[in-house]
Order: C-alpha cells, then sequence, then structure tokens
C-alpha cells in the first residue's frame, strides 16, 4: 500500500505570531469595555498598568509560539511541558486528559487560554476608581465568559470527545444530543439520574408522621430510636428555597437520623413550594406563620417550655429576626438555643450573590414573577452560575458532548428539586437584606409592626459557617456573632455550603476549627483556632447537652401522632412533592 502524501501544515512566522497577538490583545480589551458598559460609565484604565499587562501578555504569548516552533510544532512526537512558572502548568480539572499535554495541537490550545485568561482577568483588576461592586461585576462576568468559551467545552478541541466521537462512531454525540433536549424541554440542566431515588423510600426516609399542616408549611415529628429523649426537643428549619431533605439524604447522611438516634426529639419543617395563592405572602409570614407558628405548635404539644432551634442559610437568617421579635415581645424564652447553619444576617460581605440585586435584575426577577412566585429553576440557575464551571460546564461537556449515563447522587437529586419562592417575599429578601442590608441596622425592619434589633437576643447561640462557602462566605457568617448578644460557640467547618453542613461523623471527611474561648475578631478566631478531623455534628451535640441535659421516657406525644395532634400522613409528606 502507498503511503499518502501528507501536507506539512504551514507553520506562522513570529512575526505573523506578534501581529495575532497584538490583535487579540486589543480584541480582549474590547471585550471588557463592554461587558463594562453596563456601569453607565468609561473604565478608567491606568495606561501604564494596562501597558505592562499587555506587553507581558505579548511576551509570554511569543516565548509560547517559540517553544512550539522550537520543538517542531505540529510534526513534533514528544511532549514539550511549558515552564513550571506558565500559567499553562498550573493544574486544572477541565485539562486533566494526558492528551492536552503531549499531543502539540491541544497543548497549544490549553497554552493560549490560559493565557489569555490570565490577561482577562489580569485587565479586569486593572480597572480603578469605580465601585467596588461594579468591579466585582465586571470580574465575575470575565471569569463567567472565560468559563464558557474553554476549549474542553467544545467538540472538536477537546480530545477526549474526539476520541470518544471516533471510538464510538459518535453516538456519544448523538445521546449527548437527547440529553440536550431533554434538559431543554424541562429547563433545567441534569446531573444525576432522577428514575434512581424516590422520596420516602431511600431519600428523606427518616420514619415519622406530619402532624401540623397549614398553607405555609407542614411540620414533620420524627419518630423516636431510643427509649429516652431529651426534654428540650428540636425543631428544624430548613430554606424555602430547596426542598428540606438536604438535612434527610440517604440514611446514612441523614442529620436528621442521626439527630434521633443522638436521643433527641426532632421536629421539621417542610416548607410548600409557591404556587399563585402565595403571591402576597412576605417575610412576616415566614416568620409570624412560619417559625413562630412552629415553636409554638411543638411547645404545646409536649408542654415544654421551650426549644432548640435550627436555622439553615435563609432560614437562618429568618430565625434570627425570629428571636428578635420574641426578646421584643419578652418571649424570648420560647427558645432554649439557636443554631444557624451558613446564615447570614449583615449582607456586607455577602459574597457573589450581591452582584444579582442592582436595578436590571431586579427587574428580570419581576418579568420571571409574572405569577405570582418565582419559578425554582430560575434560582438554581443562579445559583449554578457561582460556580459554573463546576455545576454548568462540567456537565455540558460530559452529559452532551461525552454522553455519558447519569450517575446515581442524592445531593445531586436535592440540588435539582427546585422549589418555587413567593415574588413578594423573594423581591423583599433580595432589596431589603442584600441590597440595602438593613436586617443589622436597629428598628430598620419591623415584623407586624414591631421594629426589631439582633443585638437584643440573648439566647445561646451555635453559629457554623463553611471554610469554602461560595454562598454565605466565611467573613460573612462571622458577622453574625457580632450581632448577638448572648453567649455564642462559633464553629468552621471544612468544605462550602452543603458539604460543610451535610458531613456525618461514620463518613470520617474534612475537619472543623473551635475555640474554647470567644473572639472579638475573626482573625483572633482564626489564630487560635484548634483543628479537629472529621465531622462536627459531635461537637454540636456535646454544646446542646450542657444547655440541658434532662431527659424523659420516650411516651405519649413523643411518639409522633399519639398526642393532641393526631398524624395527618407518613413523612416525608405531600408538600415536598408539589411542583
Amino acid at each position: 500500500m502507498e503511503k499518502t502524501n501528507v501536507m506539512e501544515p504551514h507553520l506562522p512566522t513570529l512575526q505573523e505570531m506578534q501581529q495575532w497577538t497584538q490583535a487579540i490583545g486589543r480584541a480582549q480589551q474590547l471585550m471588557l469595555e463592554q461587558a463594562a458598559a453596563t456601569t453607565g460609565q468609561a473604565l478608567p484604565f491606568d495606561p501604564a498598568i494596562v501597558a505592562r499587562i499587555q506587553t507581558g501578555f505579548a511576551d509570554e504569548g511569543l516565548a509560547m509560539w517559540q517553544r512550539f516552533l522550537d520543538s517542531g510544532g505540529l510534526l513534533r512526537t514528544s511532549p514539550d511541558p511549558a515552564p513550571a512558572t506558565s500559567p499553562a502548568a498550573r493544574k486544572d480539572r477541565r485539562f486533566a486528559d494526558p492528551a492536552w499535554t503531549e499531543h502539540p495541537f491541544y497543548d497549544l490550545i490549553r497554552q493560549s487560554y490560559l493565557l489569555l485568561s490570565d490577561y482577562l482577568l489580569k485587565l479586569a483588576d486593572a480597572v480603578d476608581g469605580v465601585d467596588p461592586k461594579q468591579k466585582a461585576k465586571l470580574r465575575f462576568a470575565t471569569t463567567g465568559l472565560l468559563d464558557a468559551i474553554a476549549p474542553s467545552n467544545f467538540p472538536f478541541t477537546n480530545p477526549q470527545v474526539v476520541a470518544k466521537t471516533i471510538e464510538s462512531g459518535g453516538e456519544n454525540l448523538v445521546k449527548g444530543l437527547k440529553h440536550m433536549l431533554a434538559d431543554m424541554e424541562k429547563g433545567q440542566l441534569t446531573h444525576t439520574d432522577g428514575t434512581q431515588f424516590e422520596l420516602g423510600r431511600n431519600i428523606a426516609a427518616t420514619p415519622g408522621k406530619v402532624i401540623h399542616e397549614t398553607p405555609l408549611y407542614q411540620l414533620i415529628h420524627y419518630a423516636p430510636s431510643t427509649e429516652t429523649v431529651l426534654e428540650t426537643p428540636l425543631v428544624i428549619f430548613p430554606p424555602w428555597i430547596n426542598r428540606f431533605y438536604i438535612l434527610d439524604l440517604s440514611p446514612e447522611k441523614s442529620f436528621v437520623k442521626w439527630a434521633v438516634d443522638q436521643g433527641i426529639s426532632v421536629f421539621l419543617v417542610s416548607w410548600k413550594s409557591a404556587d399563585a395563592s402565595m403571591k402576597d405572602m412576605v417575610w412576616d409570614d415566614y416568620i409570624l406563620k412560619g417559625q413562630v407558628d412552629a415553636i409554638d405548635t411543638v411547645r404545646d404539644l409536649l408542654k415544654v417550655k421551650s426549644v432548640h432551634t435550627i436555622g439553615y442559610c435563609v432560614a437562618g437568617t429568618t430565625l434570627a429576626a425570629t428571636l428578635a421579635l420574641l426578646a421584643a415581645r419578652g418571649e424570648a424564652d420560647k427558645v432554649a438555643s439557636a443554631t444557624f447553619f451558613t446564615a447570614q444576617v449583615d449582607f456586607s460581605q455577602a459574597g457573589d450573590l450581591t452582584l444579582f440585586v442592582d436595578d436590571d435584575q431586579m427587574k428580570m426577577v419581576d418579568q420571571l414573577s409574572s405569577k405570582g412566585f418565582l419559578d425554582g429553576r430560575y434560582m438554581a440557575a443562579t445559583f449554578n452560575l457561582l460556580r459554573g464551571r463546576d455545576l454548568i460546564w462540567n456537565y455540558v461537556v460530559n452529559n452532551y458532548l461525552l454522553g455519558m449515563d447519569y450517575p446515581p447522587f442524592d445531593l445531586l437529586y436535592w440540588n435539582g428539586d427546585t422549589t418555587n419562592l413567593p415574588a413578594r417575599w423573594h423581591r423583599d429578601y433580595l432589596t431589603q437584606l442584600y441590597r440595602d442590608n438593613l436586617l443589622v441596622t436597629p428598628g430598620a425592619i419591623s415584623v407586624a409592626g414591631t421594629p426589631i434589633d439582633l443585638t437584643k437576643i440573648q439566647t445561646p447561640a451555635y453559629v457554623q459557617a463553611g471554610r469554602e462557602d461560595h454562598i454565605a462566605p466565611l467573613e460573612s457568617v462571622w458577622k453574625l456573632t457580632e450581632n448577638l448578644s448572648g453567649p455564642t460557640r462559633f464553629l468552621l467547618a471544612g468544605s462550602g455550603h452543603i458539604a460543610g453542613v451535610v458531613n456525618p461523623p461514620a463518613a470520617m471527611k474534612y475537619q472543623y476549627w473551635a475555640c474554647d474561648e470567644a473572639h472579638d475578631t475573626l482573625d483572633a478566631f482564626l489564630a487560635d483556632a484548634k483543628e479537629t478531623k472529621g465531622s462536627w455534628w459531635p461537637d454540636w451535640r456535646v454544646w446542646i447537652e450542657r444547655l440541658d441535659s434532662q431527659t424523659v421516657p420516650v411516651k405519649g406525644a413523643r411518639v409522633p401522632g399519639k398526642g393532641k395532634l393526631k398524624a395527618i400522613e407518613d413523612a416525608p409528606g405531600r408538600y415536598v412533592k408539589n411542583r
């Protein structure tokens, strides 16, 4: 068989490379200026800084091309990795496949993209003299753009996709197209195989009964698994922007089951996903008809003076408002303790979510809420954007380009199980708290006509933050300790907003940091905190028992449905299944 003559590819000269590099630099600056047009002002670049950045970009680009040409370009047969100090040498999971460094074509694409990313981000950081939030918005938009245009996201510039396409005869792209069309039909990116989970069977499966129901929530009472329980019961308030069972995933991960097995009477609020009937609901309703009502219901059922409480994320913010209201009413003794999971009350350092609360964003929220509620899929998309590389583009590659089967993963199933939000409440929350930061100003917010002041809260508090939390940043959660006046234990958990909370002891994952003594500043806490391997849940259990170790036998109303409140239905109840 005769060999086919292959035409050698034209290798550009250094002069051509220099011209292209300069053109790319000018194009990228134009892109930044266009992205910043929403600020309504010209970008105030320091010419000297921009010149230095552009010179560095051009020099590094030419050096990259010189290495490429010196090594034989597309005709080289062995890898020629970039120097360890170059941007291209950084570890990046998107480029984990060996072909990205071993094949000259993909190696060039990878290095070019990383070099361009460095340049564009440096140029964004070089903007000065604008409002810090506008600058943060510009950097966020730049990062999002770079994540979107990564060569790993396109079939012909991703070596893994090319290899898979050749191997399968294109079946991966056909399968990926089916995945994409299905996602377009349901209006949401799929992360996992939802057919593998069933509420009440292998997820949200801790035994219990719904014993109380209102138009806003169902109250679940979980069946005790011990002969005696702590006299003071626990009422858990999950965030209503998600389904409650983040705290009751598979039995091995369930905080609810673990707490029940620890000898605690556990009650949990399952919020109703909003519909048109809830269009006029505001924050006051979630405080009074939600949290206060649940607290009073459990107190009356068990004939106890007070309850322990947990508030997760937005429900923790609301719990702080509830405690302030009870304090103003002289009813603070209804709550024996308050535990806050990744909750914020001072939103001055609330992270990238603050970028979604300007006037333009509010107009869009209003348009999306024309039926009186916001479709939960839009909120899910917002949270995905905060980690677009991991929660969007990673799945675009796996699902649509590689055509991979969806893995069964309970956490991702929960993440895709969205809830709708009352439009009026959602807008008020974004504007009054995230934008205007009124909650930390005494008297700036009233509940049912009563001005509230967080500094009046004397309730013992346990404040948990996540070291890598991108939704409720550590610095923001810490501020909760500065606004409470009672005894407070602050604890920093490894990982982020979800894994930092849902970390069962048996898994022996991550770690936490805590101090025996209280500290006035976060820096002082971090300097003194001691690291402990594994879950922080046992630390919380010790803290709860130190407040009140009195136990009672499991009988009567301590058994779900056996007291004055009869069982309405089995847990997890129908509210969690409403769309």
